[in-house]
């Protein structure tokens, strides 16, 4: 008899963000005539940049020619993308980054599950909590101890390292979803040193580090000294250049990562070369000119778009004289729900007062309950609107 993997009984009955569109489907359904205004799910809302655009073309009609076809990309990425592109522009940002510590993927939310192969189920991870849902649910899928973090207001949402809390995976994600918060480049170096002194090994969940404008953040890991003996950074273009339905990114692990003998660069290759036949060509194309200085240019354009929605959202909550973080070096506001609400009491709220959809800070944790998380990827339209139905109810409630 066939025995199925038991600790999906563990999860949760839905994913949060299936819970939400199924809550928004069924306001929809009664309430046909009313405008959702979504500012919920981290999708973004602007085409792709032109430079990529023309990349992919060039990609497709690549494939139409036989002289310049390609089948079966390199499992650990083209060397266009991964070497001469993505290597050296961690290089150009003052990051040593070797071309084979570089690995193309389809994009981090595939590769944070994937990479989990690389640890034995006995091992433990540390989830800074509120966190993306995904970093709790992939472990228990696999049957780990999980190790719950809490931040707060108090202490930013960017918590230091402590003795009570140990584990061999840590988790850091900076910026941060939901909190929107950043880790500064004095709370990284502790908890890179606290890893090392550990034997532990932190994620880093690079997804959103386009979104940084404070000089003294640090945009990966590897800028803080001991990191290359400690940590694998994922990084992605969903963000950063609207690759959400198009799926690719990145992951950097140092040849220096060595646990009881085993590299774990070696490894990763590895195990990319037995599970995977590499990311498309044409999507490689495309993702190389995210690189190019038009490229940057014009997803730098894309960037502060989705940054005024910031402004616009920071504007009405201060008004209101709410509490938040994030909206400056993130593309994500985490506000503290008015008068007590709970936050799925407040999700509730908004939707059936004003047609507003967020996300409920419960989602991402306990300590998130009594939060809630507003996405700024709509456009100025929706945003501006939203933000004036936000301003009157407040000013009601």
């Amino acid at each position: 008899m066939i025995k199925p993997n038991m600790n999906y009984a563990n999860l949760k009955d839905s994913y949060l963000f299936f819970r939400i569109a199924q809550k928004v489907k069924k306001y929809s359904e009664l309430n046909p005539d009313k405008k959702i205004l979504r500012l919920g799910i981290g999708d973004v809302s602007l085409p792709l940049a032109k430079t990529v655009i023309s990349a992919l073309k060039t990609g497709v009609n690549d494939q139409a020619e036989k002289f310049s076809f390609h089948g079966y990309m390199p499992e650990c990425g083209a060397p266009f993308l991964r070497t001469t592109t993505i290597a050296e522009f961690y290089r150009k940002r003052g990051v040593n980054v070797a071309d084979d510590e570089v690995f193309v993927s389809s994009g981090a939310s595939d590769e944070l599950g994937d990479i989990l192969d690389l640890f034995d189920k006995e091992n433990s991870a540390l989830v800074i909590e509120p966190a993306y849902p995904a970093y709790v649910d992939a472990n228990i899928i696999a049957g780990r101890k999980i190790i719950h973090l809490s931040s707060s207001i108090e202490n930013g949402f960017t918590p230091e390292p402590d003795e009570d809390h140990i584990a061999d995976i840590i988790y850091i994600c900076s910026p941060n979803n939901p909190t929107g918060a950043v880790f500064t480049r004095e709370k990284l170096k502790k908890w890179v040193d606290f890893a090392n002194k550990h034997g532990s090994i932190i994620l880093f969940d690079a997804a959103y580090e386009a979104f940084i404008e404070d000089e003294n953040i640090p945009h990966s890991i590897f800028e803080i000294d001991g990191a290359n003996t400690c940590a694998i950074e994922i990084c992605s273009l969903s963000k950063t250049a609207g690759f959400t339905g198009t799926r690719l990114g990145y992951t950097v692990i140092p040849k220096a990562l060595v646990r009881n003998g085993m590299s774990f660069n070696s490894m990763w290759v590895r195990n990319r070369t037995t599970k995977t036949n590499g990311v498309s060509y044409i999507i490689q194309k495309g993702g190389a000119a995210v690189f190019t200085d038009q490229g940057q240019k014009e997803i730098k354009e894309n960037i502060a778009y989705y940054k005024e929605n910031a402004k616009i959202l920071m504007r009405v909550l201060d008004e209101c004289k709410i509490k938040y973080t994030g909206g400056v070096n993130a593309p994500y506001i985490w506000l503290k729900c008015p008068n007590g609400l709970g936050s799925w009491d407040f999700f509730d709220l908004l939707l059936d007062k004003i047609q507003v959809v967020g996300t409920p800070g419960e989602g991402f944790g306990r300590c998130g309950e009594g939060f809630f998380r507003f996405s700024t990827f709509g456009s100025h339209e929706d945003t501006n609107e939203a933000a004036e139905k936000i301003k009157n109810l407040f000013e009601t409630i």
